[in-house]
């Protein structure tokens, strides 16, 4: 009897651990998705485990939810039906009949917004703006209105709305995202699953997350995530992440997940930049990027060589990989080869730590930048630039000017009439750089350099601050064919 019951045994565990083996072996990696709402999502009931809380903490989160859910509104964004013409021109049917044409249906999205002003300006993701025809916000109150968008910024993934006509608007202050903390109680509110406004509640799980997915708006994205643990989902983008005290620590962006609905954790923009983003999209109309005027690496992106060189994973700090002549960092006595561990005494390891920290100053300010050099710690003040150089106020008319040449963001109605997702003109090529260096003319469109997308003024300014040897492509109205040209600049940017 025993020798027949072993074999039993023996097969059923086997059969246990195959199971579990193939469960874990394909399990879908997660994916990050934008948390605003496409669709209409089933609801369904949480079970009750029965689990005793009384020992969850003392945290109250009453006054934080009740003052919040007044300043978030529920946006949605319709974008109207188009007719947009194909791009293949070689079939039989474009030949004899010409190119065919497509009717893109009206679509609707929805998301969330804060607003940060009794005056009515509203804070939300630009992906949840981008491309829209019309806004309608909603507030807790039921109130609907129309928004009109003031200006946006794919880089940090901010857009600035408006709501005219009011002057007495509950609003959420900003906190100072500096202060927040790992296991810290945080709020996150937003309109999820075309939801009433909803209320879920978590703690901060990492700081300074960078997952890429503002590349799918910008290749230069700027990413220093506040990760939580926080419940959203589809509609919370552009929604409130508030800490006990009920102040605006950051914007809600997106979440990790292999479905595209919550899966354990969520990603906010930290409260300092997009304050700075949105004073600077209301005053000047575009972002006062600010430059160190070096170029850097970390251990993350590092690459094998490089770790070797400069013992990049045997230090602390942001590793210096070049430095421009003339800029701040230069002058301020920065070298190739010196680690950065904090600007104004927040320490910096990784390259979207300085990145948040760099974002949130304006050409002209003054940081300390502390450093290590050949193990010495040294403290030095940097004057920031802008990426010309100088101090100067960058336009918010939609012109800049760069490499000596004068250019502006494409408008809506020529990216439709291109058939192309964005581009840079170049207006007056002037008698810099790019005059000296390439046979461009005026009204050419760059639509890349490096084979990198550039789709607006901020990629453009970006790409110029990362690369020196550049490849810039684009097409002249009116005219066949892509068209490249080599640029290289020297230390100073010239």
């Amino acid at each position: 009897m025993r020798s027949r019951i072993i074999p039993v045994i023996f097969t059923a565990a086997v059969t246990s651990l195959a199971t579990f083996y193939l469960a874990a072996r394909f399990q879908p990696h997660p994916e990050f998705a934008m948390a605003n709402d496409h669709s209409q999502v089933s609801v369904h009931y949480t079970g009750y485990n029965g689990e005793n809380t009384a020992n969850a903490g003392p945290a109250d989160f009453t006054a934080a939810a009740e003052n919040s859910v007044k300043a978030v509104v529920h946006i949605k964004s319709t974008t109207k039906a188009k007719v947009v013409q194909g791009s293949n021109v070689d079939d039989i049917f474009s030949q004899l009949f010409g190119p065919r044409q497509y009717l893109i249906p009206s679509q609707m999205e929805s998301g969330s917004g804060v607003v940060i002003s009794p005056d009515g300006y509203i804070i939300t993701n630009n992906h949840v703006v981008a491309d829209a025809d019309e806004l309608t916000v909603t507030f807790d109150d039921r109130y609907t209105t129309k928004a009109k968008v003031v200006s946006t910024d794919p880089s940090t993934d901010i857009a600035l709305l408006k709501v005219d006509g009011q002057s007495n608007l509950p609003f959420l202050e900003f906190g100072n995202s500096d202060n927040v903390r790992l296991g810290q109680w945080v709020l996150a509110v937003g309109y999820p699953l075309s939801l009433d406004a909803t209320v879920t509640a978590g703690i901060v799980s990492a700081k300074g997350r960078s997952i890429g997915i503002n590349k799918q708006q910008s290749q230069t994205a700027i990413e220093s995530f506040i990760q939580t643990d926080a419940a959203v989902n589809p509609g919370n983008s552009g929604g409130a992440l508030v800490n006990t005290a009920g102040q605006l620590i950051g914007i809600n962006s997106a979440i990790a997940s292999p479905t595209g609905s919550y899966a354990g954790y969520s990603y906010a923009i930290p409260s300092n930049i997009v304050r700075k983003v949105a004073n600077d999209l209301m005053k000047y109309g575009t972002v006062q990027r600010a430059y160190m005027g070096i170029q850097y690496v970390d251990s993350k992106s590092a690459t094998p060589e490089q770790m070797t060189a400069y013992n990049i994973d045997k230090r602390d700090g942001v590793c210096v990989m070049n430095v421009f002549q003339n800029s701040g960092a230069a002058l301020a006595g920065i070298q190739k080869g010196d680690f950065i561990t904090a600007i104004n005494g927040q320490k910096v390891n990784t390259q979207p730590e300085l990145q948040e920290q760099i974002a949130r100053y304006h050409p002209g300010d003054n940081i300390s930048v502390t450093y290590s050099r050949n193990g010495d710690m040294r403290t030095t003040t940097v004057k920031l630039t802008n990426l010309n150089g100088t101090t100067d106020v960058v336009k918010g008319d939609g012109t800049l000017r760069v490499l000596g040449a004068t250019v502006r963001q494409m408008s809506e109605k020529e990216r439709q009439y291109y058939n192309v997702d964005g581009g840079v003109v170049v207006t007056e090529v002037g008698n810099g750089v790019l005059a000296r260096q390439t046979q461009i003319k005026n009204g050419f469109v760059v639509l890349g350099i490096n084979d990198t997308p550039v789709r607006t003024l901020n990629d453009l300014q970006q790409m110029l601050a990362q690369f020196t040897n550049m490849k810039i492509q684009g097409f002249y109205p009116n005219h066949t064919g892509m068209y490249y040209y080599g640029l290289t600049l020297n230390q100073n940017g010239q």
